[in-house]
């Protein structure tokens, strides 16, 4: 059984070979389509619409550091930082896989992404992907946990994102979310959780805009500690590429982590600060 995790977890690599197949669904670019509603491929923690163009490459670094309340203490969160480094590679235009590693819990996970459909003048109103990822949690310890199996470490999501780009400047998106975590922290919270995501982007200046998002857990333990995540962010575009700074309750970038785990409250300013920083092959 254990093989069987380790083969669906490289699912997502092993469709490269795929090509042919996959390019059957795949839609090319016209010019009455309209251009992406994010530039990002995340808004700030959520995935984004925005889909990888065929055969490119990105490798994703995403830093979070500690929380700000810390102040001089931990200078203010950067002793306790983790670090999130992704490969995302376009299969097609519409087909995006992914592999990861963060520091957070030692999370390896893949993922997945498919448009199912495009925003369109005359046609589709709004951009449609599916997003589904599976994740290996190897910080769990068997010394500590009496009886750990392999299967325990396991969590995956799927979600459906949902955006419209209404003008040139105003950009929203819904994240309808399922997720399951085999093992979880809290006694009285059921594995499989969900949450209805929202998200959007105003453009501020031609290479900068604000962006935001939220996810609101529907079935969330009463004993539970966590709380929803909210975040804030400004994307900076620099010669095509984007670079996301942001403020974020949540300091797990996995998405099982950071909608199951968040633990900052922005009242007593307990959030942390963070940013993305892409490279394209």
């Amino acid at each position: 059984m254990k093989y069987l995790y380790i083969l669906i977890f490289l699912i997502p690599a092993l469709t490269l070979a795929q090509d042919d197949l996959f390019s059957e669904i795949d839609v090319d670019a016209q010019e009455d389509y309209k251009s992406a509603a994010f530039k990002g491929l995340k808004i700030v923690n959520f995935e984004s619409t925005k889909m990888i163009s065929t055969k490119e490459l990105y490798f994703v670094v995403s830093h979070r550091f500690g929380s700000i309340e810390t102040g001089f203490e931990d200078f203010f969160g950067l002793d306790q930082a983790v670090t999130r480094l992704s490969l995302r590679y376009g299969i097609t235009d519409g087909i995006n896989i992914g592999v990861s590693r963060s520091s957070f819990r030692k999370i390896y996970e893949s993922s997945i992404k498919i448009r199912l459909l495009r925003e369109k003048k005359g046609g589709s109103p709004v951009t449609i992907v599916s997003s589904s990822n599976l994740l290996i949690n190897t910080s769990l310890d068997k010394d500590i946990l009496p009886g750990l199996e392999f299967k325990n470490r396991l969590g995956y999501t799927t979600q459906l994102l949902i955006s419209k780009k209404f003008n040139s400047k105003l950009s929203l998106q819904l994240m309808p979310t399922f997720f399951h975590d085999n093992y979880v922290d809290v006694d009285e919270q059921h594995n499989s959780q969900y949450v209805i995501g929202f998200g959007g982007r105003h453009k501020l200046t031609k290479r900068l805009s604000l962006n935001f998002d939220y996810g609101l857990h529907l079935n969330r333990a009463e004993s539970s500690p966590f709380v929803n995540p909210f975040s804030i962010g400004l994307d900076i575009e620099t010669g095509g590429h984007v670079f996301q700074l942001h403020f974020t309750n949540a300091q797990p970038m996995n998405t099982n982590g950071f909608l199951g785990q968040a633990t900052g409250d922005w009242g007593d300013a307990d959030v942390f600060f963070g940013f993305n920083l892409s490279r394209v092959f």
